[in-house]
């Protein structure tokens, strides 16, 4: 028996044994995480193989590097590697919890735009457990430290590292064939990572988006005008003519954008203990005079927010990895809708309590034609006027007010709340509504955030109404994304008084509001199905610009013509027929998962093409910079140069726009303040 041991134990303390014993126990532990931290969507046993072996071909090659190396120099190499490997998977855990997605190398290039904030709700997101995936490591270490396993300085060969480079490249070969029989095309056509590292790993994820992150510069620098044509052909069958009975509606109308931060469509007319969640919203929704959509929905990917503005003044999709506007808002041209505004004589600003580099938004905003961007720097600060990810929204709104009544009529504009922002913290004193009693408790706040959301939002709607603004406006509300991810199953479920939920659930839980108001619109509930991608052509369509030339993806949500396929960012769609998700496919009436006949499989297969297709050439014309080349008849490029948003010079290039165009509500009121006619109860301005 000692004998057995003592030739157990020197296994170990071979380079050999060591080296088998790191990859054992980091593929364990790689497991562990798929199964404990991600929501893979692991179906058959294939999938669950895949899902087992896929860290072994990586971690043999990754690894395997140490072993060209001699002496102790090889061990301490195997545990530097095994550091950096776990830190991966420990940053993706941290990721994937908030975004339910994988680390990219767009949002690493960019974390320096985005990373201001982070650390407000990092400690929010990480939880001690995650902390296990470093437990290996420091358990080798202390068993090299006290001896009980010895470093074998002996040479080792180099060719037998090379059997396990060779070893790895031909496992990552036959993994990758493997799971092309059970999902084909999986590198070529695949919108979305889960699919990546379910088949092949969290390595080999990293690999393929550097991959793709290269090959995307390398578009840019290669792609010429010819590039646009296919773009244009597309659209030109594609675009969708305006309803007569609303073309030119809101002529000479402010535009009044409204960004409800995280905010879902279920929160309209949802109660808790009795008590809506959103009264004012509510009543908004209803008024006889808003155009409310009760199938639109988010189309965000990892961009998130930055998602829904690219596509909300762009009509251009996200990225599949990464932010547009990080990444490419300040080298590439656009035709947005703040330039579009701007050249039909509006006024443009948009406003944000937090620092202007979030998101790149002090960059992208000048690429897009703003004129303002009243960020944090124009906002008076207080310990207790911020939480989260900025200025409290009552706050934020009454203090917005202050530029709003400066700007010359006719204005477009967007006021970006923050306080219904994950993790959906609030002080004591703001709290006036019940937190859900789901046992989640990063759901269970988000009603008293989108509460006081609508406490804020029914104050500033009573400010346009007492200064004349309400009258001469048209208010645009919409939801940018979900707030509660889909990793909180057990808690939507509760919230949509089910027992469980399904795909098809989750993706209908992708809904988010989108209302068009004025006082001379004819409003009701419209059942049309639609996203993101739609509000710039259909705002366009109700000021009275028919947009044939520019390049839009979207199309006029109250067109006749208008395409009712709402396409998400990793391929799956809605149509008013089929919601598929994955490999499955339901009937969206009744949610009823099908088996698709053959008629059905044609018709699938023809919106899952157009929904490649339209997702490929909104991608190519963002990677290849295209518009730089296509400028429509009567659109002037923006120049950049053009815009400042210094407080100081942007402050004088107001004060003269007044004076040269003295439309604006203050110039009405001779020119004093109307800021008296805004009430809040925000106890901190008490």
């Amino acid at each position: 028996m000692s004998d057995n041991k003592n030739r157990f134990k020197n296994i170990f303390n071979t380079t050999w044994g060591f080296f088998f014993l790191v990859i054992v126990l980091f593929c364990i532990k790689t497991y562990i995480v798929y199964q404990t931290k991600f929501t893979l969507g692991v179906k058959g046993s294939l999938q669950e193989f895949l899902l087992a072996v896929n860290p072994i071909p990586a971690a043999l090659l990754t690894f395997g590097i140490a072993l060209y190396f001699s002496g102790r120099l090889k061990y301490w190499l195997i545990l530097i590697i095994d550091f950096i490997e776990t830190t991966w998977i420990f940053a993706n855990i941290v990721y994937y919890r908030e975004f339910s997605d994988f680390l990219s190398m767009g949002i690493i290039k960019g974390s320096g735009n985005v990373q201001n904030n982070l650390g407000k709700s990092l400690m929010e997101i990480i939880h001690p457990t995650d902390f296990l995936v470093f437990i290996d490591i420091v358990i080798l270490i202390a068993l090299l430290v006290t001896k009980v396993i010895r470093v074998d300085t002996r040479p080792f060969k180099k060719y037998k590292a090379l059997i396990i480079t060779l070893g790895s490249l031909l496992l990552m070969w036959g993994e990758y064939g493997l799971a092309s029989t059970d999902r084909s095309g999986l590198l070529t056509r695949s919108f979305d990572n889960n699919y990546i590292v379910k088949y092949l790993g969290l390595n080999e994820y990293a690999a393929f988006n550097a991959y793709q992150t290269q090959k995307e510069s390398a578009t840019r620098s290669h792609a010429k005008a010819s590039d646009m044509d296919s773009v244009l052909k597309y659209l030109k069958h594609s675009r969708a003519k305006a309803d007569p009975a609303y073309f030119g509606k809101l002529k000479n109308k402010n535009i009044i954008i409204i960004h409800l931060e995280s905010f879902q469509q279920f929160l309209i007319n949802y109660k808790v203990n009795g008590k809506e969640v959103t009264p004012n919203l509510n009543k908004f929704y209803k008024n006889n005079h808003t155009l409310s959509f009760d199938n639109f929905y988010h189309q965000v990917a990892q961009g998130k927010t930055s998602d829904a503005e690219m596509m909300l003044e762009n009509s251009l999709y996200g990225l599949p990895q990464g932010s547009a506007m990080v990444t490419y808002g300040s080298q590439n041209t656009y035709q947005a809708a703040p330039a579009l505004f701007d050249q039909m004589g509006y006024s443009t600003a948009a406003f944000h309590g937090d620092v202007p580099s979030f998101w790149n938004r002090d960059s992208t905003y000048k690429s897009w034609g703003y004129q303002y961007f009243f960020s944090s720097q124009y906002y008076k600060e207080k310990a207790n006027y911020s939480v989260g990810y900025g200025l409290k929204d009552k706050i934020f709104f009454r203090d917005s007010a202050n530029y709003l009544q400066r700007l010359p009529q006719p204005f477009y504009t967007k006021l970006i709340t923050l306080t219904n922002h994950y993790p959906y913290i609030l002080d004591k004193e703001n709290v006036s509504f019940p937190a859900t009693k789901t046992g989640d408790k990063t759901v269970d706040p988000y009603v008293q955030t989108a509460h006081y959301l609508d406490q804020a939002f029914g104050e500033f709607l009573s400010y346009l109404k007492k200064t004349g603004l309400y009258k001469d406006s048209a208010i645009v509300l919409y939801g940018d994304h979900y707030g509660i991810s889909n990793n909180h199953r057990p808690a939507i479920a509760q919230l949509l008084h089910k027992k469980s939920v399904n795909s098809y659930d989750l993706a209908q839980f992708q809904k988010v509001p989108f209302m068009i108001h004025s006082p001379n619109l004819k409003g009701g509930i419209r059942h049309t199905y639609g996203g993101e991608i739609d509000v710039l052509p259909t705002l366009l369509h109700l000021v009275g610009d028919k947009n044939n030339n520019t390049i839009q993806f979207g199309t006029d949500l109250l067109s006749k013509k208008h395409d009712q396929t709402v396409a998400f960012r990793d391929g799956d769609f809605v149509t008013p027929k089929y919601t598929k998700v994955g490999s499955s496919v339901y009937l969206t009436k009744t949610g009823k998962e099908i088996t698709p006949n053959k008629k059905q499989t044609e018709e699938i297969d023809s919106v899952q093409n157009h929904v490649t297709t339209e997702l490929s050439l909104s991608d190519r014309v963002i990677y290849g910079d295209l518009l730089r080349f296509y400028t429509p008849s009567g659109f002037k490029k923006v120049d950049k140069k053009d815009f400042t948003y210094q407080y100081t010079k942007a402050m004088k290039n107001l004060a003269d726009a007044q004076k040269n165009k003295p439309t604006s509500i203050m110039a009405e009121n001779n020119d004093k303040s109307t800021l008296k006619d805004y009430k809040t109860d925000a106890p901190e301005l008490k």
